[in-house]
């Protein structure tokens, strides 16, 4: 296996459905309903065209960025997704080895909890909080349903919530758990309340339109994360890159912008980046190298991407991340408007 590893995500994602129960497989690669906007988050990228430079001097390519004040190599980031046990035993842990992780936090209806899971987090020293804020209630995850998805460990949780009597009599377990933590009443206020309990940077996670990017920046978010939660929650919504210039546009350079959801290939990073991204945010393709080769596999997803992304860079003629700019892409409203 080592002498033949994969050479792109898509291999990875085949090995992760061979070595993955059917269950567990639909769980980290399924979506929301007939899973439109799972398809088109990767479709999306697909339609933005790549404008090259050429006799550029790219003999060194630097893909440093930073955020919040953070100095990172490069711009590409474990997106705080949840349950890694499900793709492998080691499960967060072989992640946060395999590269430095975010820290995501739900609203409980209880906020107790939220405010002991925040505690923890500073404690552990995390550097800010991921605020998820686009699941109320639990998107209808049709492949769960008929699989009857029995709800991951949450070691986190153990002594706040109970994972008891979740039965699957009326399909996801998944789904009884979230409806019975969860809080629907979640508002803007909230966001307000976990910045008075904290004073780590909080990221909003889950914003898909310019009035909810302002919103998120007048309630004091440190950051907006462009997110439709993999195509999980709400079908029909709309591929994250294809959102992502209004938001950027929106927030007017007031609070850096991240953008997750579709992204399988270094190209594809440049993309967002072009498009005013401070960062991407990569999920499933981690939890497909976590399922097929442990640690290492997703060590070696990270590190494919960042090569993808230095080869991209390369024959873009970009020699740092500020060179990538809005001219080095051409969008479907782009060619649009050329031919008005």
């Amino acid at each position: 296996m080592e002498n033949n590893l994969p050479v792109n995500v898509r291999e990875y994602q085949e090995l992760a459905k061979k070595a993955l129960s059917k269950m567990h497989y639909d769980y980290i690669n399924g979506g929301a309903e007939d899973e439109h906007t799972l398809r088109d988050n990767i479709a999306a990228y697909g339609r933005i065209l790549l404008r090259p430079r050429v006799l550029v001097d790219v003999s060194n390519i630097d893909m440093s960025t930073s955020l919040l004040g953070y100095n990172m190599p490069s711009p590409i980031i474990v997106a705080p997704t949840g349950s890694h046990k499900v793709a492998n035993p080691e499960g967060e842990v072989a992640t946060a080895k395999a590269a430095a992780s975010c820290n995501s936090l739900m609203v409980f209806k209880k906020r107790a909890v939220s405010a002991t899971l925040v505690r923890r987090a500073e404690s552990s020293g995390f550097k800010a909080i991921v605020l998820t804020v686009d699941n109320p209630m639990l998107g209808r995850r049709e492949r769960d349903i008929r699989n009857k998805m029995v709800a991951p460990d949450k070691p986190n949780l153990e002594g706040l919530i109970s994972l008891e009597n979740l039965d699957t009599t009326d399909g996801s377990q998944l789904a009884k758990y979230v409806r019975d933590t969860m809080d629907p009443s979640l508002s803007w206020k909230d966001v307000e309340w976990l910045k008075s309990i904290t004073s780590l940077p909080i990221l909003v996670k889950g914003i898909l339109t310019a009035e909810d990017a302002r919103k998120a920046v007048e309630a004091g978010a440190a950051g907006v994360i462009v997110s439709n939660h993999g195509g999980r929650q709400l079908d029909y919504a709309p591929a994250t890159i294809s959102v992502l210039e209004e938001v950027v546009k929106a927030v007017a350079g007031a609070v850096p912008v991240l953008v997750d959801g579709g992204i399988q290939r270094g190209t594809d990073v440049l993309k967002a980046l072009a498009l005013g991204a401070r960062a991407v945010m990569v999920g499933r393709p981690v939890m497909y190298g976590l399922a097929a080769r442990g640690e290492a596999g997703a060590k070696h997803v990270i590190e494919m991407l960042n090569r993808e992304l230095e080869l991209a860079m390369t024959l873009c003629g970009c020699r740092s991340v500020a060179e990538i700019t809005r001219d080095r892409v051409q969008t479907e409203g782009d060619r649009m408007r050329s031919l008005l």
